[in-house]
């Protein structure tokens, strides 16, 4: 049974018995994993705060063959958006579960995407340095689609837009909150970017929903 520890992001937990949740995380070297972290949801002295979404932390597992789940150990937590994001702040919130969803909607089970994983770190740290969500939002999709090879240029985007996206290619996300942009553009690039992932994953985004609710 190997034992691996790495670093890695959580994406998302679900129940499972009457203590137990199921882990989907992203590990920087092996892919992204599937595990059971026994009794978490009944003691918190074991994962803590740690299983929220989009946490970066080091992870413990054991992977057994022949076997879909590996069994999870620990996570310790490096950075965490639910220690920099104001509690009050219900759209940054919303939009920490929207990154950690598409990273898992795209990441591959077992299949090493350290371009992925990076992009979705750098997320928890833009965040962490105070950069506006909206920008970051653009920013992040700009990239996942590119990364992906599914980014197409819509030729009806203006100016204003492709300005922005040419500035994205160009700066780390740490310096997309200095780009001048309005919140015109920035919808006009969600929904270019909305028609685009929605015609690749052909399914509706639970984050999507909430992020909907959440700015009514």
């Amino acid at each position: 049974m190997p034992a691996h520890t790495t670093d890695a992001l959580i994406l998302r937990t679900y129940k499972l018995g009457e203590s137990d949740r199921i882990v989907v995380f992203l590990t920087r070297d092996r892919g992204k994993k599937r595990g059971v972290a026994k009794n978490a949801r009944q003691s918190r002295r074991r994962f803590g705060g740690a299983l929220e979404p989009l946490t970066l932390g080091r992870v413990g597992y054991v992977e057994r063959e022949r076997r879909d789940l590996v069994h999870l150990q620990y996570v310790e937590p490096l950075r965490s958006p639910m220690a920099v994001v104001a509690p009050a702040d219900d759209v940054a919130l919303g939009y920490v579960g929207y990154f950690a969803e598409l990273i898992d909607e795209w990441a591959q089970e077992s299949d090493p995407n350290e371009t992925l994983f990076r992009l979705g770190a750098s997320m928890v740290d833009a965040l962490a340095a105070g950069i506006a969500v909206e920008p970051l939002a653009r920013y992040f999709e700009y990239w996942l689609l590119r990364l992906q090879g599914v980014y197409q240029a819509d030729a009806r985007l203006s100016s204003a837009a492709r300005d922005f996206l040419e500035a994205a290619r160009g700066l780390s996300p740490f310096a997309i909150g200095d780009v001048a942009v309005t919140p015109h553009t920035l919808r006009e690039l969600e929904q270019a970017h909305r028609t685009l992932i929605g015609m690749h994953l052909e399914k509706d985004l639970k984050s999507v929903r909430v992020l909907r609710e959440l700015r009514r």
